[in-house]
């Protein structure tokens, strides 16, 4: 008999769901959420394990790679719509939602998520740390910059060099405002050491794979988007066409279509979030700084058309898909393309 497995997966228990060929619950528990404890519970079961599903989440990838390597034929569940599927539940419990998984998988009503490799993860981990730091150093310099304007003190424009004797200079005279400041300054100071050092490892990250060079030969592609990108993607050959990279990121117009009613809408922004914005960050630079290339050319006659915003869009969608097209093809930019190839 075939075995259907859902595990809804959290932080310290993993609630568990088998069901039959024929959709009829068999057996329901709870395990601790590690890969030895979920596999000496499934090996248990009497019957052929036909899949096992988990949605994507945090520790999804930690435990897929666990049960892969063990044989266990597991699938990661797009996180979108096992979400959708679940919400037609009127009961939300951990029990109920590994039945809902459990019966996506049965059905087969789910898509797969591309489990990332160890290396990728671990690209991932330090852009993660380095965005983070990034976020704090310009939190911290936004707080220094509303403290002193409520005193009518006004930082003004200046640069990251002179920012703390800007703000010094300010809160001289007040030993209130030197107290409140110093440690926001000290702070500052040591998140702004730490960031200049990862963006030391990102570089050498990229320089050190020879990806990235070849992705970073187009212009407005730097080591972070690179980076970004390739741990994203992490195997291009799980895509059959470079085109579908664009509705992948969630780059493409939404449409909701029902009898008389079809409205075209923004992208969907579906997939990852970090990735879509590396694009659109690369996009605006592409517009608006560097070197002249066809591919700004077809970007600057859309602009024209339809607006900047949706030359940006446009262009960071393309960038994905040109991205992806050097990787599989082992080629660099090119940059002797006619204009007139390039609509």
């Amino acid at each position: 008999m075939k075995l259907f497995v859902g595990l809804d997966v959290s932080l310290e228990m993993t609630a568990i769901c088998v069901i039959s060929e024929h959709g009829k619950i068999l057996k329901e528990a709870q395990v601790a959420s590690e890969p030895e404890s979920l596999l000496r519970w499934i090996n248990d079961q009497d019957g052929a394990i036909a899949a096992v599903g988990l949605e994507a989440g945090p520790l999804s990838q930690w435990l897929h790679r666990g049960l892969s390597e063990a044989g266990q034929p597991v699938v990661l569940m797009e996180t979108r719509q096992v979400k959708g599927a679940l919400k037609a539940m009127p009961i939300k419990t951990d029990r109920r939602d590994a039945e809902g998984i459990a019966r996506l998988l049965h059905l087969g009503w789910f898509r797969p998520v591309h489990c990332k490799s160890v290396s990728a993860q671990e690209v991932r981990a330090v852009l993660s740390a380095r965005k983070a730091v990034q976020q704090g150093f310009i939190t911290l310099e936004m707080s220094l910059r509303g403290l002193l304007r409520n005193f009518g003190l006004k930082v003004g424009t200046i640069s990251r060099g002179r920012f703390e004797q800007r703000i010094r200079e300010l809160a001289a005279g007040n030993p209130m405002l030197e107290a409140a400041t110093e440690p926001m300054l000290s702070a500052r100071s040591a998140l702004r050491r730490e960031l200049a050092g990862l963006e030391r490892r990102v570089r050498q990250l990229a320089q050190e794979d020879p990806v990235c060079r070849r992705l970073m030969s187009m212009p407005g592609i730097g080591a972070v988007v690179a980076l970004t990108y390739r741990s994203a993607v992490d195997d291009p050959a799980r895509f059959t066409s470079s085109k579908k990279v664009g509705p992948w990121v969630g780059l493409t117009p939404s449409r909701n279509q029902s009898g008389e009613r079809d409205i075209s809408g923004g992208i969907t922004k579906a997939g990852d979030v970090n990735l879509r914005r590396a694009l659109c960050q690369a996009a605006t630079v592409m517009m608006h700084r560097g070197r002249a290339t066809w591919l700004r050319t077809w970007a600057a006659k859309i602009a024209r058309r339809r607006g900047a915003k949706r030359a940006m869009v446009a262009l960071a969608r393309r960038i994905a898909v040109i991205l992806h097209r050097m990787w599989k093809d082992d080629t660099e930019f090119r940059f002797d393309i006619p204009v007139l190839h390039a609509g």
